[in-house]
C-alpha cells in the first residue's frame, strides 16, 4: 500500500511539472498586467513602462501598466497578492515594500514574505545625503555633532512615513544616537523644494531627485548611502566613510508576482527580463534615471527580500515609526 502511495504521489509531481512547463512554453496567450502602485512618474513607473515596451513586443501579446497608488502602496500589492497566480499580473516592488509589515503588523491586508514569489531584482540606486546651503555643515561627522549638541533642533524631510528617504535616516539616527524632527511631505519635488527653501535642514533623497540642484548649488550634497561614492557624484563620500561606519541604504527596484505562479513561468520571465535590462537602451535608461543594472535571478531577489523585511522591521520598530 506505501509503494502504491509513493508512485501514485510522483506521479502527481511529475504530472503538475508537466503541466507547468506546457504553460511556460505557451506563456503568455494573452494580456500581461504590470501593477505600479505609486502615481505616474518617477523610476517605479519608468521600470514598469520600458518593461511593458519590450515585453509587448517580445510576446507580440499586450503588457499594460497599470497604476494603483494609495494606502502606502498597499492598495497596488493587495490587488497583486489577490490576483490568480498564473503570470498574468506582475507587482513592482521597491524597498519600501519591505518596511510595510513593521509599519502596519496584523493590519497589513497580505503576507509579505508568504504571498508573493520573487520574480527579478531590477537595479538598485544610492540615495544622497543634502543640507540646504547655508546650514554650514560639511560632513556627516558635523552633522552628527551638531545634532547631539541640539537634540531634535535639525529638521528633516521625507516622502512619508516608510518611504526609503524616511527609513535611510532612522537607520542614522539609530546608528549614532541623533535624533532630527521629521517632516514628511507628498514627494520628492516639495521636500526639495522645501529644502531649497529652508523649511527644512536635511534629508536623504534618490539621487536623480535632487542632482538638478546639487549641481546648481541650490542644495548641498555631503555622502550617499551605498559602500561605494557614487559615479553621479563624485567627490562625495559615503556615509559610512564620514562618520557612520557600517551604514548602507541600497534603493532596489524589483518585480514580484503572486505566490503560487509556477515556477517555469517565473523562471522564462526572469530570463527574459533579464536580457531586456541588459539592453544597451534600456541600461542606459537605467543609468540615466540613476540605476544600476542588477537582473538577478528569482532565488537572489527572494533572499534580499527577507533580509531586507528583517533589517527594517527592527528599524521600525526601534523608532517605533507611526504611519503619518
Amino acid at each position: 500500500m506505501l509503494k502504491q502511495l509513493k508512485i501514485l504521489f510522483y506521479t502527481i509531481v511529475v504530472a503538475t511539472a508537466a503541466i507547468s512547463a506546457t504553460h511556460a512554453q505557451t506563456f503568455p496567450e494573452r494580456a500581461v498586467k504590470i501593477v505600479v502602485p505609486y502615481p505616474p512618474g518617477a523610476f517605479n513607473d519608468s521600470l514598469a513602462r520600458m518593461s511593458s515596451e519590450k515585453l509587448t513586443k517580445l510576446w507580440n501579446q499586450t503588457v499594460v501598466v497599470e497604476n494603483k497608488p494609495g494606502g502606502n502602496t498597499t492598495i497596488g500589492n493587495n490587488y497583486v497578492a489577490k490576483s490568480p497566480a498564473d503570470g498574468y499580473t506582475i507587482l513592482i516592488s521597491p524597498l519600501p515594500f519591505s518596511a510595510l509589515p513593521a509599519l502596519y503588523g496584523k493590519k497589513l491586508p497580505y503576507d509579505a514574505l508568504n504571498d508573493f514569489q520573487a520574480l527579478i531584482l531590477a537595479g538598485s540606486a544610492h540615495n544622497v545625503l543634502a543640507t540646504r546651503k547655508d546650514l554650514g555643515i560639511k560632513n556627516v561627522n558635523e552633522l552628527i555633532e551638531y545634532a547631539k549638541k541640539n537634540p531634535s533642533k535639525l529638521n528633516y524631510g521625507s516622502t512619508g512615513s516608510g518611504s526609503s528617504n524616511h527609513l535611510s535616516m532612522e537607520l542614522l539616527m539609530s546608528m549614532t544616537g541623533i535624533k532630527l524632527t521629521h517632516v514628511p511631505y507628498k514627494g520628492s519635488a516639495p521636500a526639495v523644494a522645501a529644502l531649497m527653501a529652508g523649511e527644512i535642514d536635511v534629508l536623504f533623497d534618490n539621487i536623480p531627485n535632487i542632482l538638478a540642484q546639487i549641481k546648481a548649488g541650490t542644495v548641498t550634497a555631503i555622502a550617499v548611502t551605498g559602500l561605494k561614492p557614487s559615479s553621479l557624484l563624485p567627490g562625495i563620500p559615503t556615509v559610512s566613510d564620514s562618520g557612520a561606519p557600517g551604514f548602507e541604504v541600497n534603493v532596489w527596484f524589483g518585480m514580484q508576482v503572486p505566490a503560487a505562479t509556477p515556477k517555469a513561468i517565473v523562471d522564462q520571465v526572469n530570463r527574459q527580463l533579464a536580457a531586456i535590462f541588459h539592453e544597451p537602451d534600456i541600461t542606459k535608461r537605467f543609468n540615466d534615471s540613476g540605476v544600476e543594472v542588477v537582473a538577478s535571478t528569482p532565488e537572489e531577489f527572494s533572499k534580499l527580500l527577507k533580509s531586507e523585511v528583517a533589517k527594517w522591521g527592527k528599524v521600525v520598530q526601534d523608532a517605533n515609526i507611526k504611519i503619518e
